[in-house]
């Protein structure tokens, strides 16, 4: 289950799509030489954790482990991982970097090009960002102006919330394509305190800490930049 070069991209990507939850891998961290991501996907989403490779041992958590061998040891009896934002997630399913294929094909039957004259330059491709979030979030009523903590979920470019974490129907979905700004709000007589603008509503958010509240803007901001991006490369596609 160790799965080298692997990006976080794909391994959101394989984990939501093949694995189930409580699948992990273990892949190469871009942030250091001597950092491992733990990708793990929970309900809806995949999170991710550090390993640190101190060059004596291997750091999770609280945990270090002398070889790799006693970390792969300790993954085998199921550990439980809670994070900050308060994520209890089991590790069940390692996801194996060579998985079975089966060598099924069908014969092409038909194949015909539907324009001509295009080239390799006209294939852009084009996939939705895989980024996710997950969270309890304090939210300001829109009438009554009461402060409700609310269970938070962030996917492809919706963000939905939810009564709470148990809840399956979310009470609003947010559309980001629609969001002109995210930013931090110091107008509350709160702390951690950011806001989303859309055009008929500002939505008012606090996170637990001040760490909480800059994962949720930074991942907020990327996603806008994505939509925007996209727009751009729309309408140039248009235009051209």
């Amino acid at each position: 289950w160790y799965h080298g070069n692997l990006t976080r991209h794909a391994a959101e990507a394989l984990l939501l799509s093949n694995g189930k939850d409580g699948s992990y891998l273990l892949r190469k961290s871009n942030e250091g030489e001597d950092l491992y991501s733990l990708s793990v996907r929970g309900k809806d989403s995949v999170k991710h954790f550090h390993v640190e490779h101190t060059g004596t041992s291997f750091k999770f958590g609280f945990n270090e482990f002398s070889s790799l061998k006693e970390l792969v040891m300790h993954f085998a009896n199921q550990p439980l991982i809670g994070s900050e934002t308060g994520t209890l997630i089991v590790l069940k399913h390692p996801y194996p970097w060579q998985v079975e294929e089966p060598s099924i094909y069908e014969s092409v039957r038909v194949h015909t090009a539907m324009q001509t004259g295009r080239t390799e330059s006209d294939l852009v491709p084009n996939a939705p960002s895989l980024g996710t979030k997950e969270g309890y979030l304090i939210k300001q009523g829109k009438i009554v102006k009461s402060w409700k903590t609310r269970w938070f979920t962030l996917h492809r470019y919706e963000l939905k919330y939810f009564k709470d974490q148990t809840a399956t129907e979310p009470i609003r979905a947010l559309d980001l394509t629609e969001c002109s700004a995210v930013q931090f709000d110091y107008s509350q007589e709160r702390v951690n305190c950011f806001c989303l603008v859309f055009p008929l509503r500002t939505y008012y958010l606090c996170a637990k800490t001040g760490i909480e509240a800059d994962e949720w803007i930074k991942i907020l901001r990327w996603k806008l930049s994505q939509i925007r991006k996209q727009l751009e490369e729309h309408n140039a596609t248009l235009s051209s």
